[in-house]
């Protein structure tokens, strides 16, 4: 890590991470100007979690409308538990057929995720689904799967077994399956973007479940503020504040989704090689870039990869910066990552 120009701040009182707008749902505390006091809004609880809207430089409802019919049209595609949705008819598919046909859009997320696949040498894996179906972080209860069903879930995984061709999709293994959820909302978030761009939309924020992404500024040409905020909190307590215009903010952690069983915190964030959450030493990973798809692909990438490997790779990408913080509780920021920090 000496190649590296590491900012390293030690964090006395609390593990800091996460990405809180100010509010619950959003940037609801931000003092922006727009054409009417306050901007337009919509919320709806959509991909698992809630999605939340603001448009600070028009009135027009019905752009909202239009952008949550977006995101519930992704969800229809991308879902693996819709039965409909085209990653689950994939996922089911007859065990005679190994080559499919996909939408544009699938086909396209299916690029992006495989190239973080192929970067990480599989610490990211979309064909983890067989590991992360057996584990549920969202129930309440804390169950930790049979060892011997980890150990047969581990098996049928390996990014490999996929070989994307333009829109062709083959599957080398019947036992392949696939699980987006860990890079679908930073896609979808850049293509509400696209289409309030389109629309003519020119200062925005689209938060769908903490994946933040700004449409370019304040309407008075300033950044936005994203607070960084510190995990384990009941409340959206933040340590710092992000100023930002037109990139996109995203968080991995180990206290999003997560329970614990005799004092060990067990988390979503799996090894698609053990089949157990990842216990690298980190507790969460922050991406600030461009691409929404990007950072939520790189989140977790990096956070997979550890703080050297991670480090090293965000800082070999034009554009993209990145704070580690790791179990002692230290911030370690990239190169250019501290000049977004306002306080």
């Amino acid at each position: 890590m000496n190649k590296h120009a590491f900012w390293r701040r030690s964090i006395a009182a609390c593990i800091l991470a996460g990405i809180s707008l100010f509010g619950v749902t959003g940037c609801g505390n931000l003092t922006l100007a727009s054409k009417s006091s306050d901007p337009i809004q919509r919320t709806d609880f959509l991909l698992n979690t809630f999605v939340d809207i603001k448009i600070y430089d028009s009135d027009d409802t019905t752009i909202l409308d239009d952008a949550m019919a977006i995101c519930k049209d992704y969800e229809s595609r991308f879902s693996r538990t819709i039965e409909s949705s085209e990653i689950y008819e994939l996922n089911h598919r007859p065990a005679d057929q190994q080559t499919f046909e996909l939408s544009d859009e699938t086909a396209r997320l299916l690029e992006i995720a495989l190239r973080y696949c192929e970067v990480s040498d599989g610490a990211f894996d979309i064909t983890i689904e067989p590991v992360s179906s057996l584990w549920d972080f969202t129930s309440g209860e804390a169950v930790i799967p049979a060892a011997s069903d980890i150990d047969a879930a581990v098996r049928k995984t390996g990014y490999e077994n996929l070989v994307l061709d333009g829109n062709t999709l083959t599957f080398l293994s019947p036992d392949t399956t696939i699980d987006l959820g860990a890079i679908a909302k930073g896609f979808i978030a850049d293509e509400i973007k696209d289409y309030l761009v389109d629309a003519g939309v020119e200062s925005a924020v689209i938060n769908l479940g903490g994946n933040v992404l700004c449409v370019g500024e304040k309407p008075d040409g300033s950044a936005f503020k994203i607070g960084l905020q510190k995990p384990f909190a009941e409340t959206s307590e933040t340590f710092a504040t992000a100023a930002i215009k037109d990139m996109s903010v995203v968080t991995s952690g180990v206290y999003e989704r997560h329970f614990e069983v005799d004092g060990k915190n067990y988390h979503h964030i799996l090894d698609p090689k053990t089949g157990y959450p990842y216990n690298n030493g980190l507790i969460s990973v922050t991406i600030l870039s461009e691409s929404s798809a990007d950072g939520d692909g790189l989140s977790t990438t990096c956070f997979s990869l550890g703080l050297e490997d991670g480090m090293e790779l965000v800082e070999s990408l034009d554009g993209v910066y990145a704070c580690f913080i790791d179990e002692e509780y230290n911030v370690y920021y990239s190169d250019g990552m501290e000049e977004f920090i306002i306080d």
